[in-house]
């Protein structure tokens, strides 16, 4: 017997005198929690996403909608970014004064090339204000996964209030639950068992956002 075998075994056991329930598992489960925490007005809540935003060490920009192509162009600038990989969908004007190389989001990139990518820049799926999270679903101004885990400079752009919600409740039901999802809460960072603070092992090192609206 495998000690897969076994453990179900166990649990087999353990489940033996529990009466079956034919009870879907979505109506089984309460869902009473709040929906979010507060009233706030939509300016309100783009507030709060902002500051929620810094708190994680996220560098914030505020910009109107005509104003974001010098916007990213000064970042990439700054930035020094020789080169910025650029999902399929994303609206061209957005770089349309930035002088930096574009490089396509293709299928055959493997890590060691985006590795030498300086920038990338992405569009958004939602972002939630309680918690200073950025969700991505893959669409096409966003591109695959991996293009904002490897590179080490992101540059996300998130409408606002439109593409603003307060609480995570809210953000899900505007996911698609079968979309590759990536939430991302400020640069990738981690500590260690001494509790020293490590930027950039598991994404971006720094991630900018920029506030459209």
């Amino acid at each position: 017997m495998s000690s897969r075998e076994r453990i179900l075994g166990r649990v087999r056991r353990a489940l033996a005198d529990v009466p079956q329930d034919d009870q879907p598992y979505g109506e089984a489960v309460a869902r009473d929690y709040l929906r979010e925490h507060g009233a706030r007005s939509a300016e309100r809540t783009v507030e709060l996403l902002a500051e929620n935003l810094a708190d994680y060490r996220a560098v914030v920009h505020r910009c109107g909608e005509g104003e974001l192509p010098s916007v990213l162009a000064r970042l990439l600038m700054e930035r020094k970014s020789a080169t910025v990989l650029v999902p399929p969908g994303l609206d061209e004007a957005w770089l349309a004064e930035a002088d930096t190389a574009r490089v396509a989001d293709r299928v055959e990139s493997d890590a060691h090339e985006l590795d030498r990518v300086d920038s990338v820049v992405t569009a958004c799926a939602v972002a939630v204000a309680e918690t200073g999270t950025i969700v991505l679903d893959g669409g096409p101004d966003q591109g695959r996964r991996r293009i904002t885990l490897v590179p080490d400079h992101h540059i996300c752009v998130v409408r606002v209030p439109e593409q603003v919600v307060s609480s995570v409740p809210q953000a899900l039901e505007r996911l698609d639950p079968a979309r590759p999802l990536t939430w991302i809460s400020g640069p990738s960072a981690t500590s260690d068992i001494e509790l020293d603070r490590v930027e950039g092992v598991h994404g971006p090192r720094t991630l900018e956002v920029i506030l459209v609206g």
